[in-house]
């Protein structure tokens, strides 16, 4: 016929083999596409206006939860949802993360699906009265209260949990319970938010587990502290609920749980906290022995070859003698109204009364004969300065100046001035008109910061 053409049959097998390479081709890109645009992270922050204030909303730009977003990008989805009309909307959202500020949702949100963490907020002002009867407390007790309610409930559920109301001693003016948090104490809300939320890029760690230690287990502060013996000592292991990458720890001295808000605010920022009891050892050889075999038990488990030393009072001659010969073991030393000098005390012969006992048990832990032994004795932090300034190290000291126990110009001015010297690294806070109590700070930030800057992670 007339205009008619006869396609052979090699070239329909040709045409359908090429389409069905387009059609793969095509899928592929597609797919490619959609794997290059990954799901967002979905992030709710759950509020109640006795805690926050009404003006906590997903809408107002200088609200914590709209700063945390601009401050986490768009990997994540930030929404801010309240307790009350807007509960069921935060459940539908299946959340990767949720803060609450209330313990009343928590078994809700860990029921969820999307098996999110949870992570509870002690919030900056006390909640209202319907929450909790105050007639008869002070606001330090009722607060101390509501923490300790918080965290009996991290510890029962094993929901992380972070301090707000620590973080704004002194500096209630940048919150208000009825109007919420000022645009500069929502971003201090949603940077300390954010650095929770990278704590869940971090790997899985455990530490009891790769050490194989074996204890009677409690609540320290709503976190899990494993208490065992080591050689014969009271020893103790603090877990956070994420470990922050390197494995970063504290190791407490001396006074176990004596204001513990510095190991409190480091462990919601991924810090082991450890003990090792080697009182009243004053620092001598036997008790370098055991932290040194403890040390390797630890680091070998996995945790950093770095350890930030904490020492309270007679706990700075400890961590100083220790650090003195393992200068390469230590990232930071944070000392509170330390010993630095057996003379001042417990000795007495100084401005301080000293104490008697203390100073016959010192000079059997160093097998000092004689008072003349005694008081020539070398081995004091402030005669081994300039090792310790050659370590290079960072030092924070946090002492009273009118401290009558361990008076700050017989130990920290002293060796201040002698690390300076040889070029080591100090700052001292001076607390004016503190004796030596109380240790620390009621806000640790200024602690909290140097620690971090110590071991890199600011």
């Amino acid at each position: 016929m007339k205009g008619s053409y006869d396609v052979p049959p090699y070239r329909i097998r040709t045409l359908i083999f090429q389409c069905r390479v387009f059609l793969t081709a095509g899928l592929s890109f597609l797919c490619a596409l959609t794997s290059a645009q990954p799901k967002q992270i979905r992030v709710a922050c759950i509020w109640s206006a006795s805690s926050f204030g009404p003006s906590t909303n997903s809408t107002k730009e200088d609200s914590y939860p709209a700063q945390l977003q601009r401050m986490l990008g768009q990997k994540y989805d930030v929404r801010a949802f309240r307790m009350d009309e807007e509960f069921q909307e935060a459940l539908r959202f299946l959340p990767d993360l949720a803060f609450l500020d209330s313990g009343n949702l928590v078994s809700s949100f860990l029921r969820l699906p999307s098996h999110p963490r949870v992570v509870l907020i002690v919030p900056p002002s006390p909640p209202s009265a319907s929450f909790i009867d105050t007639t008869d407390t002070s606001r330090t007790q009722r607060d101390s209260l509501i923490a300790s309610r918080f965290q009996q409930l991290a510890c029962t559920s094993g929901c992380e949990i972070i301090n707000l109301r620590t973080s704004f001693l002194g500096l209630e003016h940048l919150f208000s319970q009825e109007r919420g948090p000022s645009p500069v104490g929502a971003g201090l809300i949603a940077s300390r938010l954010k650095d929770v939320v990278s704590l869940g890029d971090a790997p899985p760690f455990d530490l009891l587990a790769a050490s194989r230690i074996a204890g009677v287990h409690s609540s320290y502060f709503g976190y899990d502290c494993c208490n065992f013996t080591f050689e014969g000592r009271d020893a103790r292991i603090v877990r956070p609920k994420k470990t922050a990458p390197g494995h970063p720890w504290i190791w407490r001295a001396r006074f176990w749980g004596h204001e513990p808000q510095t190991e409190i605010a480091l462990l919601e920022r991924g810090f082991h906290v450890v003990y090792c009891d080697v009182a009243e050892l004053f620092g001598n050889n036997e008790a370098i022995g055991i932290w040194d075999r403890f040390y390797g038990m630890l680091t070998r488990a996995g945790l950093s070859a770095r350890a930030v030393l904490e020492g309270f009072s007679r706990g700075g001659m400890y961590i100083y003698r220790w650090a003195a010969y393992h200068p390469d073991r230590v990232a930071c030393v944070y000392a509170d109204a330390p010993v630095l000098d057996i003379k001042s005390w417990p000795g007495g012969k100084g401005r301080g009364g000293g104490n008697p006992t203390e100073w016959e048990r010192f000079k059997q832990d160093f097998d000092l004969k004689s008072e003349e032994e005694a008081l020539a004795f070398k081995g004091n932090p402030l005669d081994l300065a300039r090792e310790i300034a050659g370590a290079g190290f960072p030092m924070l000291h946090v002492c009273g100046d009118a401290d009558v126990t361990v008076p700050i110009e017989e130990n920290t001015d002293l060796f201040e001035k002698k690390i300076l010297a040889f070029g080591g690294r100090i700052t001292v806070i001076r607390k004016p008109g503190i004796g030596h109590h109380p240790h620390s700070l009621p806000n640790p930030q200024p602690i909290v910061d140097f620690i971090l800057s110590a071991v890199g992670m600011r």
